[in-house]
């Protein structure tokens, strides 16, 4: 039988997690994250760079762990933060800062939303790890599969900005995005969408070069 019809396409991923598990995942396939997983954003990347350029260490242990682009919004009921909700943040802005997480602290899991540009998806690949895509607007959803907040460091960033690190069972379902053979679905689809376009086109008997946009002025399709 074809390898396609032999594996599963759905996985559990438990942190922390080895090069060795992470090679199951196939892009497009789907996943589950159980463990610990540490938010991080922005400021928080900027952090990490900073202190780790100087031969600091961050305030938890990121190797073989899962990062989340997320700026939970949380409440404390006592002495104890709750998850209200957990969304994913556009990720493709941290491309250059993934890359230099991802191989100086030996990051294997980063979760996001929306595609990442090469320089990550290379970066994760040398290290034999995965970028996992969150579906937008389900924040209440993913807060649910939160059991407990561990710790929170950094709080001076601002409660979203800040380092949580969070016990969550099941998260998901998320969808392999780049597997640790560097695969890369959004580009694989960028391509599949193009090449439609452009038959479509000439099907149609469309220029692709000219632009049918009247204002703003835009540039036509590329060839």
């Amino acid at each position: 039988m074809e390898e396609s019809l032999m594996r599963d396409p759905e996985h559990t991923i438990y942190t922390p997690a080895s090069s060795e598990a992470l090679k199951k995942l196939r892009v497009g396939d789907t996943a589950y994250l159980t463990g610990l997983v540490h938010t991080v954003r922005d400021s928080g990347y900027e952090r990490l760079l900073n202190l780790t350029s100087k031969g600091g260490v961050p305030p938890v242990d990121f190797k073989g762990m899962a990062i989340w682009h997320c700026g939970p919004i949380v409440r404390k009921i006592g002495d104890k933060w709750v998850v209200v909700a957990a969304g994913s943040t556009t990720s493709s802005r941290f491309t250059s800062a993934v890359a230099e997480v991802v191989k100086r602290l030996k990051v294997k899991v980063v979760i996001g939303k929306g595609p990442m540009g090469g320089e990550a998806v290379e970066a994760l690949a040398s290290e034999g790890g995965v970028y996992l895509a969150s579906t937008g607007g389900t924040g209440a959803y993913y807060a649910s599969k939160i059991e407990a907040i561990e710790s929170v460091h950094w709080t001076d960033l601002g409660i979203p900005a800040a380092l949580w690190s969070m016990k969550v069972k099941k998260l998901g379902p998320l969808i392999v995005a780049v597997d640790g053979e560097g695969r890369d679905l959004f580009k694989d689809r960028r391509y599949m969408v193009d090449e439609r376009a452009r038959l479509l086109f000439k099907e149609l008997g469309v220029d692709p070069s000219h632009s049918y946009v009247w204002w703003p002025r835009r540039q036509g399709f590329k060839k």
